[in-house]
């Protein structure tokens, strides 16, 4: 947790230095999040699901830097909420964890609506 905050005030620093807090406004975040979300998909394109598991070095490169300015900007927006990242990642693992119990969704692609209308309707999903 400590390497994570570490790199989360990194990127916050080097924004700062560049005085570009002042663009960085929760809108254009989201927005900027969806385009490089979209730059990452974009090293999918046309690949079979075989490709997209064997990329060259080059591809690969690519796909980390997206990556990294995924996470960025996501520090970014969450830094715009005073959002802790953690802290949320786990109470949504939590959350997830309900919706899909192991015996009920393990090997299983099915939404949590189509695994077990019972479960549903008892975890108030």
């Amino acid at each position: 947790m400590k390497e994570l905050r570490a790199i989360q005030k990194k990127i916050l620093d080097f924004r700062n230095e560049r005085d570009w807090a002042q663009f960085h406004d929760p809108k254009n975040l989201a927005e900027a999040l969806s385009i490089e979300a979209g730059e990452l998909l974009e090293n999918f394109l046309w690949k079979t699901t075989e490709q997209s598991k064997n990329l060259t070095d080059k591809e690969l490169s690519n796909v980390k830097h997206e990556i990294a300015d995924i996470f960025i900007f996501l520090t970014y927006l969450c830094e715009a909420y005073k959002i802790d990242l953690l802290k949320e990642v786990e109470a949504k693992i939590e959350h997830n964890d309900a919706k899909y119990p192991v015996n009920k969704a393990k090997g299983s692609a099915k939404k949590y609506s189509a695994l077990d209308k019972k479960y549903v309707d008892e975890a108030g999903l």
